[in-house]
């Protein structure tokens, strides 16, 4: 069963899923779609036709703007910011107040199990890999590696890390193990990937 509790404003034409929660002071706006089994924290905003998965958490006043994808099991801190403008005016050089028609919206994309952590600010467009995770306080000006810790101002890899969130240890030739989960992984040309058969 969906709660949406009674303080957190959703839009009519907004989708939510199955066994999701929406929690105080939320607001979903017009055409977002949110998937089933999620939470959306305390404060959170949702942009219009914003599009969240399966199984994702927005903690308190998480701020997804438009036209954010988040893939199945993203993580998104507390009070992460998402933007959407190369060149962010309020006015038009001729001194008019920019509306929606003056700028054209570029996203940040989460792929799956990507995590990003509290305060965070993701400058778009990026796109965050699989099982990828930033660290809190980072701001992220380019796209992440799938299952790349990064961290900094601006962001930058300082490990990889397994499905488990843990940093993985090196066991020799560009192989990498999970201490949790036991997974294998391989490092090539700069990218990890999870070996076949885990």
């Amino acid at each position: 069963m969906t709660t949406i509790q009674s303080s957190a404003d959703v839009a009519d034409t907004a989708r939510i899923g199955e066994r999701t929660l929406v929690w105080h002071l939320a607001q979903i706006r017009e055409r977002a779609e949110v998937g089933a089994d999620c939470i959306i924290g305390r404060g959170a905003y949702v942009g219009p036709g914003v599009r969240i998965g399966d199984r994702c958490k927005l903690q308190n006043h998480a701020l997804v703007y438009e036209p954010a994808v988040l893939e199945d099991g993203v993580f998104v801190g507390p009070a992460v910011v998402f933007t959407n403008d190369y060149f962010p005016r309020a006015v038009n050089p001729d001194g008019s107040l920019k509306t929606g028609d003056d700028w054209d919206a570029v996203g940040v994309v989460c792929r799956e199990g990507a995590s990003i952590g509290a305060r965070s600010v993701c400058v778009a467009p990026v796109t965050i890999g699989r099982w990828a995770l930033v660290a809190a306080g980072s701001v992220v000006t380019k796209d992440v590696p799938d299952f790349a810790l990064v961290a900094g101002v601006p962001a930058r890899r300082i490990r990889w890390v397994g499905r488990a969130g843990q940093p993985l240890e090196p066991i020799g030739d560009g192989r990498w193990t999970c201490p949790s989960t036991g997974e294998s992984y391989l490092e090539k040309d700069g990218a990890l990937r999870l070996l076949e058969g885990q």
